[in-house]
């Protein structure tokens, strides 16, 4: 009976870790993450339909290369973690990611040349400060078990 006991208890212990386990799939493609990313930047920054289809083609084809840059870091940094790697690899590979650093800030500065053809300074402003909002919500969001930033001005 004792053992019967302990088992109901130790299965009311883990309900809730189950249940709140079952509510993670919290995944978003890359085109649901681009769509609410998008909506986000365009109601926080508040660009027009026109400014809008002007400039997130522009804007996304930055993010792709600076993921490509990000996406090599973290193969250069997962190849660091094999038991061989000696330190003149780490010295290459802690290199290169720094390089990958300094080029993703180059495109930045590279590509508000061609927002600011779009978009005004106080524009692009308003979108980097959107930009940065999203991901914190978006980050908030994940914490709290939702798929959805919270829109506030």
């Amino acid at each position: 009976m004792k053992k019967l006991i302990a088992l109901v208890v130790l299965l009311f212990c883990f309900v809730p870790f189950l249940l709140a386990a079952s509510g993670c799939e919290q995944h978003l493609t890359r085109d649901e993450f681009r769509a609410k990313q998008k909506t986000f930047i365009i109601e926080q920054a508040g660009l027009t339909k026109d400014e809008a289809a002007k400039f997130f083609p522009v804007y996304f084809e930055l993010q792709d290369k600076k993921k490509k840059l990000n996406d090599d870091s973290w193969n250069l940094m997962r190849k660091a973690k094999e038991d061989n790697t000696t330190e003149a690899q780490y010295e290459q590979i802690i290199g290169q990611v720094c390089d990958n650093r300094i080029a993703a800030d180059r495109l930045d500065k590279s590509y508000l040349d061609k927002f600011h053809r779009i978009l005004s300074w106080k524009k692009i402003f308003l979108v980097q400060r959107a930009e940065t909002r999203f991901h914190r919500e978006m980050l908030k969001a994940v914490n709290r078990g939702e798929n959805e930033p919270k829109r506030r001005r």
